[in-house]
């Protein structure tokens, strides 16, 4: 048997339990991934929750990992036992060992250890399309980015810096702070403590930024919206402090044609092609040292519960994985 954190109903964490599951033989184009480690990330809350509805329970939760092939199922020519993959977008890794269709895999440079990828594969890519594809950075450009000591936003800050921007972020406490500065962010702002958009202003002599990377969502986008320059870009990629309301869109021209989107990791990757591209560009970044990994708190799986009061309750800090074995 196989263990893994299983859910039969929406809800808060408690409802996240660690019981032995039946896994079949991969069928055709799949493979067996034996998980070293486990990706945690805010997207899993919104899975329990509820918020993002599941096909049906009970559920295994849980889009990020690593570890290695095990079986092959038919029809797969391109992996082999004892590959090391990892992936991202994928549900189902809250489980010691899962079938996965091959085309959702990609193989791990030897430089890269196992728990690094399962720590950045799902936040990476997400940084990858953001600052290279939603709003493509330029070198020169200051730029806004929210929950910056992050997993996601630590991640961002380094690339960021990398290709030659200058980082405003929003944090929560004076370490918090100090721990995004360390990660490339060049002007932290403590929104416990001040007004962030006036430090914009302030930071970037009354123009504003040309964009802004929101992931929190209801408690920061009106705001965020001030921020921006004329025909500046609003990217809301998540909302861990709630929905953002209704939005009329006469306010995006009063207040200098501006635009918003909501963009999602599954449309950026949802072609082979684009999904090797976007792993292929954060495997050379972290190969190159230009954004370094840091895993700032490890569980075993079967403390998915606590994992996620810790991550809903701001507690974490960077990355965080599960060790699987």
């Amino acid at each position: 048997m196989v263990k893994a954190i299983q859910i039969s109903k929406a809800g808060g964490p408690a409802v996240m339990k660690w019981r032995d599951i039946d896994l079949p033989a991969p069928d055709r184009g799949e493979v067996r991934i034996r998980h070293t480690y486990v990706g945690l990330n805010y997207i899993d809350c919104y899975f329990r929750a509820g918020l993002y509805p599941l096909a049906g329970f009970p559920a295994v939760i849980g889009m990020e990992g690593a570890g290695v092939v095990e079986a092959i199922g038919p029809g797969v020519g391109n992996f082999g036992e004892g590959d090391r993959v990892a992936y991202a977008l994928t549900l189902g890794a809250y489980a010691q060992k899962r079938n996965i269709p091959a085309d959702k895999i990609v193989k791990v440079p030897p430089a890269i250890s196992d728990k690094t990828a399962a720590a950045m594969m799902l936040k990476g890519t997400t940084v990858e399309y953001l600052v290279r594809r939603t709003y493509r950075v330029k070198r020169g450009d200051t730029v806004l980015f929210h929950a910056a000591a992050g997993g996601v936003g630590l991640i961002a800050c380094q690339w960021l810096k990398h290709l030659g921007a200058t980082v405003i972020g929003t944090v929560g406490s004076d370490a918090k702070a100090r721990l995004a500065k360390r990660h490339g962010c060049d002007h932290p702002i403590d929104y416990t403590r001040e007004n962030f958009k006036e430090a914009v202003m302030d930071i970037t002599g009354g123009k504003g930024v040309p964009v802004v990377y929101d992931s929190v969502g209801k408690s920061t986008f009106d705001a965020s919206l001030d921020c921006l320059r004329p025909r500046g870009v609003m990217v809301l990629f998540g909302q861990s402090s709630g929905p953002v309301a209704p939005l009329d869109p006469a306010v995006l021209s009063a207040k200098g044609s501006l635009y918003v989107t909501r963009p999602s990791l599954m449309a950026y990757n949802a072609s082979r092609r684009e999904y090797e591209a976007s792993a292929k560009a954060l495997f050379d970044v972290v190969e190159s040292g230009a954004v370094k990994i840091k895993v700032n708190q490890t569980y075993p799986l079967k403390d998915a519960v606590r994992a996620h009061k810790d991550l809903e309750g701001r507690k974490t800090t960077g990355s965080t994985v599960f060790r699987a074995r």
